[in-house]
């Protein structure tokens, strides 16, 4: 399902965090479980995969992740702020020692001059520390911005190791 140079990311990344003894979960919205789903394809993964959010709708990301309404109303959905929240609240939600959050916009609609289609914020987040996010601007189809965004979290969770 995923090629070879994603899925030894996925493996390699599964092994640092197997050896720091740490868990992560995702919060997925504009990949909609990618990330997840490229983890979980790994044999073994259940003890480094805490667990995932695909919180697709604004009303998903308040229920799910307590990302609070007006936050949303204020700076939109696809925003930095957003994305740290969501991050949190996954780890609010869980057990997980980290968290990676993604929302964005991938297309072919749903973008405007402001944020543009490929704009996607992705934040990673650590129990006792302080949030991460990044600002892309992937080019490229949906599928293309997917994976693009897939590629980031990996390294975004990689680089909360290093």
């Amino acid at each position: 399902m995923f090629d070879a140079k994603l899925r030894r990311q996925a493996e390699d990344l599964l092994q640092a965090y197997r050896q720091a003894g740490k868990r992560l979960a995702t919060a997925e919205s504009c990949t909609g479980g990618l990330i997840a789903g490229c983890l979980t394809e790994i044999a073994g993964s259940s003890d480094v995969v805490e667990r995932g959010f695909v919180t697709y709708s604004n009303e998903a990301k308040q229920e799910m992740l307590a990302v609070p309404a007006d936050l949303i109303t204020r700076v939109g959905a696809v925003s930095a702020e957003v994305a740290r929240a969501m991050a949190e609240g996954a780890l609010a939600a869980s057990p997980a020692d980290v968290a990676v959050s993604v929302t964005g916009i991938a297309g072919p609609g749903g973008g405007s001059p402001a944020k543009p289609v490929g704009l996607v914020f992705l934040a990673r987040a650590a129990r006792g520390g302080a949030a991460t996010v990044e600002r892309h601007v992937f080019a490229g189809d949906r599928a293309a911005v997917r994976l693009a965004s897939l590629r980031a979290a990996l390294r975004l969770l990689q680089a909360g190791l290093d």
